[in-house]
């Protein structure tokens, strides 16, 4: 890492009178290995580098990048960041981070032990993960997908405003998706396990979960119409406060892109709602102790006891709101700062999953949704999206369904939260997963 941050420190030094500059400098490398039928399908492994340079001059800014390290192409990349500048719209809020005087957190998300494990090791693995999701049952009758992927990221952030910033993380995952078979029907399951290193991860899990939520759907049907009560399985649920995140994006609302804009101190969800943006919880698969502008990252309570409490912030949106950066910009060393979440949870409840179906007397238990982005509005909050689980009759799951829709919005659906399970799962994407018991939703079916 000190490699970067000296060449964004050099860069950083090149500029000329009262111009500010922004280096970040990034270095990554992945690996993705898919097996087929008991060989290889793919295997991709693939590094990049890359420098982004941002220059602020007056209310203007100019931006460029260069996919390599070589000092003279990061030069011209310099040269036409000040030559964009002519052309890029006034903009009085622009400006590069100042220091906040937050330090980073402490995190171990570095393991070396990933960059040293040998490529062969991980095809075996994606080989091993496929034979024992085939294994799991009898009625796995295919494989449609085992796969093997990591990620190593070094990144440095510089800048004239002083701002000195380094990060380097590792992450791995092994993903299954089986096919079951049953008299002609064919139904899918996915599963998967999760870690910094290899040593993290659970083949067995990621085969069993596949197998299971594959072979517990043969026999589905289409459900009735009407409104029920509906249980979110942690990875539907996940995709659902994702996308609750995104909206609660300073640059989202101030672009009149959110469903969230002007209703701080609203009460916008039921008052056992919290939640929290924490990439300081190093048990997420996207946490990282520093920001796409070299600030430290934080915890932030974005909805607590139901009322809407803030927006993530970067610098520039900060600036326009008149409140200070929440350690949220997020960003490619080809882009400018934009504004995310990074890792999203709800606060957890008591109770598993299997004590919240035993208090519903009839519902829906949801373990898969497709359409589920393009489905969903989050300037309006409507939301209708392809759903699949199993019906809970008397306090137990019962048969299985598909082909369904369930329909709603947004803010209906945060005010209607029931119940919030005890089961939090950190997922391979930026929110984490719990069991959620959302009051009657409109069901689509025959």
């Amino acid at each position: 890492m000190g490699e970067l941050l000296d060449l964004a420190e050099r860069v950083v030094g090149l500029a000329e009178g009262s111009e500010q500059l922004e280096v970040v400098v990034v270095h990554e490398h992945e690996t993705e290995v898919r097996a087929y039928e008991g060989e290889v399908e793919s295997l991709t492994v693939a590094e990049s580098r890359g420098v982004g340079v941002r220059v602020v001059f007056g209310n203007r800014q100019g931006f460029a990048y260069t996919g390599t390290l070589d000092e003279a192409a990061v030069g011209e990349a310099l040269a036409e960041a000040r030559d964009n500048l002519s052309f890029a719209t006034p903009d009085e809020y622009c400006g590069v981070a100042e220091p906040d005087g937050v330090e980073p957190a402490d995190m171990d998300l570095f393991r070396a032990s990933l960059a040293d494990y040998p490529t062969d090791a991980k095809v075996a693995m994606a080989l091993e993960l496929e034979r024992l999701t085939r294994a799991a049952d009898e009625r796995i009758s295919g494989i449609e997908s085992a796969e093997y992927s990591d990620s190593i990221t070094e990144s440095a952030v510089a800048t004239t405003t002083g701002i000195r910033a380094t990060s380097r993380e590792t992450g791995c995952f092994l993903s299954a998706y089986a096919l079951a078979e049953q008299d002609g029907e064919t139904q899918t399951g996915f599963g998967f396990s999760l870690g910094r290193d290899p040593a993290d991860l659970d083949m067995s899990t990621a085969a069993d979960d596949a197998a299971e939520r594959a072979t517990r759907m043969l026999g589905a049907v289409k459900p009735p119409s009407g409104r029920l009560t509906v249980v979110l399985d942690p990875w539907v649920s996940a995709q659902f406060l994702g996308i609750v995140g995104g909206t609660l994006s300073a640059e989202m609302v101030q672009k009149g892109r959110s469903l969230f804009a002007d209703r701080l101190g609203d009460e916008v969800a039921a008052p056992g709602v919290t939640l929290i943006d924490d990439p300081t919880d190093a048990r997420a698969f996207t946490a990282s102790s520093t920001d796409g502008e070299g600030l430290a990252t934080r915890r932030n309570l974005l909805i607590e006891g139901g009322r809407l409490d803030r927006f993530v912030h970067n610098s520039q949106t900060a600036r326009r709101a008149g409140t200070v950066s929440t350690g949220s910009a997020v960003r490619g060393y080809s882009s400018t700062p934009g504004v995310g979440v990074r890792a999203v949870s709800l606060l957890p409840g008591q109770l598993s999953q299997a004590e919240l179906v035993a208090g519903i007397d009839d519902g829906l238990l949801i373990q898969g949704v497709s359409g589920l982005h393009s489905g969903v509005n989050p300037v309006s909050g409507d939301f209708s999206t392809g759903a699949e689980g199993l019906r809970i009759r008397g306090g137990e799951l019962a048969e299985p369904v598909r082909e369904f829709t369930i329909a709603s919005t947004i803010q209906r659906m945060l005010l209607d939260m029931e119940a919030i399970g005890s089961d939090l799962q950190w997922l391979p994407m930026k929110a984490a997963g719990v069991t959620l018991v959302i009051g009657e939703l409109t069901i689509s079916g025959t």
